[in-house]
């Protein structure tokens, strides 16, 4: 499996990511057991990258995460964590869930804004008592989407020095939207952007400005929601869209692309998983998995020859604009696995 290193930083990423919000529990519960072979079968197919957040099961995905890498080579993988929310204690926390938020966890902690400087630094310290490692890789701002103005002033520079000083190696920011990451791109020295759902098979939002601005400061951006939140896998009515139902009319493109793409032998969930990497400013896809299973086939998926007729296809049904850039029409071999040595 390819991997980059950004520009300046010693962080290697793979062309794919796992994302760990799936064993925090998002929606519905997993196991111990089962996350801990997501994450095996994840390492077993090549993937060396791994991204989590105290957000995501109130610090249950950084836990199960660091368990799992536990006793690997700590020079032979990289992990990013997130600032912006810190966990406290809920006084009231463990007698209800936190489905609220989207993780099927009891409701022992709550989540605190703070993108100030002593937050950043409190957060990214009880990241690493939670993953049980001395350092994590790659930080990054989460969702300071109502929050620019401190995230900018003071999370920024404290990341800024933390990186200076050798803490971490690349620092980030990880949004679901777009003018954000684009003024940070155009303001700050950040290395990566972590951009969900909003370069997709589906839309390509970070066209206009984001990818540009990467591209144009040889900075690197990580693709996440590559299904936006499940329509892309399997398109079909009560599929969500951005984790809510899907209109009529989004249901329909989606199915009409699924069309297009099995017509010449491709699932659409392998034509979403591939499409990012048209643009060269992407580094890698990040995809989540509850289970070895999910992993595996995510695996298979990316690795899928695709012919050009796919894009064509899609081009030629009003699918896909002309201007979008597709990825050139080779296949992923299954032997492009990295040596362990590569990672040295």
């Amino acid at each position: 499996m390819r991997a980059t290193t950004p520009a300046g930083t010693g962080a290697r990423i793979t062309e794919l990511s796992f994302g760990a919000a799936g064993i925090g529990n998002l929606f519905r519960p997993v196991t111990d057991e089962a996350a801990s072979a997501a994450v095996e079968a994840a390492w077993d197919a090549g993937v060396r990258t791994f991204d989590t957040a105290p957000h995501y099961g109130l610090g249950l995905s950084e836990r199960r995460l660091g368990a799992a890498l536990r006793g690997r080579d700590r020079d032979t993988y990289t992990v990013s964590t997130k600032v912006g929310r810190l966990l406290e204690p809920n006084p009231e926390g463990g007698r209800g869930d936190d489905l609220a938020h989207g993780f099927a966890v009891p409701d022992t902690h709550r989540r605190v804004w703070d993108f100030s400087s002593d937050g950043v630094l409190r957060s990214l310290d009880a990241s690493l008592d939670r993953l049980g490692l001395d350092r994590v890789d790659i930080a990054l701002l989460h969702d300071p989407d109502h929050h620019a103005e401190q995230a900018l002033t003071e999370a920024y520079p404290v990341l800024e020095r933390l990186r200076g000083e050798g803490v971490v190696k690349a620092i980030g920011i990880g949004v679901n939207q777009c003018a954000l990451p684009a003024r940070f791109l155009r303001e700050t020295d950040i290395d990566v952007v972590l951009l969900a759902g909003r370069y997709t098979l589906l839309e390509q939002e970070g066209l206009a400005e984001v990818l540009p601005e990467a591209a144009a400061r040889g900075r690197s951006v990580i693709v996440g929601g590559v299904f936006n939140s499940g329509l892309l896998t399997d398109p079909k009515p009560g599929a969500t869209y951005d984790y809510a139902p899907t209109p009529p009319h989004v249901l329909d493109r989606a199915l009409r692309m699924k069309t297009v793409t099995e017509r010449h032998g491709v699932p659409l969930r392998a034509a979403a998983l591939r499409f990012p990497f048209g643009h060269p400013a992407v580094a890698s896809v990040l995809s989540g998995a509850r289970s070895a299973e999910e992993v595996r086939d995510t695996v298979d998926q990316l690795r899928r020859t695709m012919p050009a007729a796919v894009w064509d296809g899609l081009r030629a049904e009003g699918l896909l604009p002309p201007h979008v850039p597709v990825p050139a029409a080779t296949p992923v071999e299954e032997t492009d696995r990295p040596k362990e040595e590569s990672w040295g």
